[in-house]
C-alpha cells in the first residue's frame, strides 16, 4: 500500500509539469525555461519530501562542507544515478548549476532532457569525432563564466552501477577547466546506485539515504600537471568519503 500511495504521490507532483515541459518546448523556449525552473525550485525538493515522508528515504546534505566553497567554482563529482542532477539542486538551491551530460539524456528523458536543452546544459555526443566533443566543452566553459553559473562534471563519464568508482577521464576536465580557469570543488554522493532503476527503487527505498558533501577546494589549476594532480586526487578523496560512509 506505501509503495502504491509513494508511486501516486510522485506522478501528482511531477507527471503533469513533465509532459507540460515536453509539449511547450517546441513552441516556446522561455516558457519552457520557466517550467524548469519550476521543476528545479520546486519539485525536486518535494521528491525528496514525498520519498521521506511515504518510504523514510532520508537526503542528507553536508551544509556545514559548503562553507568550503567560493563564489564561482567547478563541481567534479562521482556518478551513480540520473537523480544526481536534482540532487546537487537541492543541495545547492542558491546556485545556478550546469551540467555536462551525455547527448542520449537530451531525447525522450521526461523532467531531464527539455530542462538541459532549454537550460543549455552541455551536452556532448558520444559518437563521432572527440573534437566536437571538446569543442562543445569549450564553448560550455566560456558560457558559464559569463553567465556566472557553476559547470558540473562527472570525470566517470557514465554512471556506476553498483556504487563502485570507475576511472577518472582528464580529457573533458581539461578542456573545461581550461576555458573556464574557475577552483575545483570535489564532492561525493554515495546512495544512487541503490534506486537506479525500477527494481531497486521497490527493494532499496525504505530508510535509504542519498548523502553528498564538498571534500575539498582546489584552487583554478594552472598546468597540465596541476589538472592531472586535482583529478587523481579527487579520485581518492571519493573513495575514502564512501569507504567512510559505508562504514558507518
Amino acid at each position: 500500500m506505501i509503495n502504491f500511495i509513494t508511486i501516486a504521490s510522485l506522478l501528482v507532483a511531477l507527471g503533469w509539469v513533465a509532459a507540460l515541459n515536453i509539449i511547450v518546448y517546441p513552441i516556446s523556449k522561455k516558457l519552457c525555461i520557466k517550467i524548469s525552473d519550476y521543476i528545479v525550485k520546486t519539485c525536486a525538493p518535494r521528491v525528496f519530501s514525498i520519498l521521506d515522508c511515504y518510504k523514510h528515504f532520508k537526503f542528507i546534505g553536508d551544509m556545514e562542507s559548503k562553507k568550503l566553497l567560493p563564489d564561482q567554482f567547478i563541481i567534479i563529482s562521482n556518478h551513480q544515478s540520473l537523480i544526481d542532477i536534482p540532487l546537487y539542486m537541492v543541495f545547492m538551491p542558491e546556485k545556478d548549476l550546469r551540467f555536462v551530460a551525455k547527448d542520449a539524456l537530451g531525447r525522450h528523458v521526461p523532467l531531464v532532457s527539455e530542462m538541459l536543452r532549454a537550460h543549455e546544459h552541455c551536452i556532448i555526443p558520444r559518437k563521432g569525432s572527440p573534437s566536437v566533443a571538446m569543442k562543445e566543452l569549450e564553448k560550455f566553459g566560456k558560457r558559464v563564466i559569463e553567465r556566472h553559473q557553476i559547470p558540473v562534471l562527472f570525470p566517470e563519464g557514465t554512471r556506476s552501477k553498483d556504487g563502485s568508482l570507475g576511472s577518472f577521464y582528464a580529457a573533458g576536465f581539461r578542456k573545461l577547466t581550461g576555458a573556464a580557469h574557475l577552483p575545483v570543488a570535489v564532492c561525493a554522493l554515495e546512495g544512487g546506485w541503490k534506486i537506479n532503476n525500477l527494481k531497486n527503487i521497490f527493494t532499496n527505498l525504505s530508510n535509504g539515504s542519498y548523502r553528498v558533501k564538498v571534500l575539498k577546494v582546489y584552487p583554478a589549476p594552472e598546468t597540465k600537471e596541476e589538472q592531472v594532480k586535482i583529478l587523481d586526487e579527487a579520485k581518492v578523496l571519493i573513495q575514502n568519503q564512501l569507504d567512510e560512509w559505508r562504514k558507518a
